[in-house]
């Protein structure tokens, strides 16, 4: 793991209480992350991620 420095983001959105979350501590940093998909999507979890990759290399 490199030695960069990782900056903490906030969001003002409130988390749905029954989606599941991944917590992961960086440094003093804690990131949760909650997943929601929509009961009529089709989109799969791989596909939600190759998307989102997508979109941040286009604004790269």
């Amino acid at each position: 793991m490199s030695s960069e420095k990782i900056t903490e983001a906030t969001t003002t959105t409130a988390p749905a209480t029954d989606a599941p979350a991944l917590v992961k501590k960086i440094g003093r940093t804690t990131c949760i992350v909650r997943i929601h998909f929509g009961k009529t999507s089709k989109e799969t979890m791989g596909d939600k991620i190759r998307r989102m990759m997508k979109n941040e290399i286009r604004k790269m």
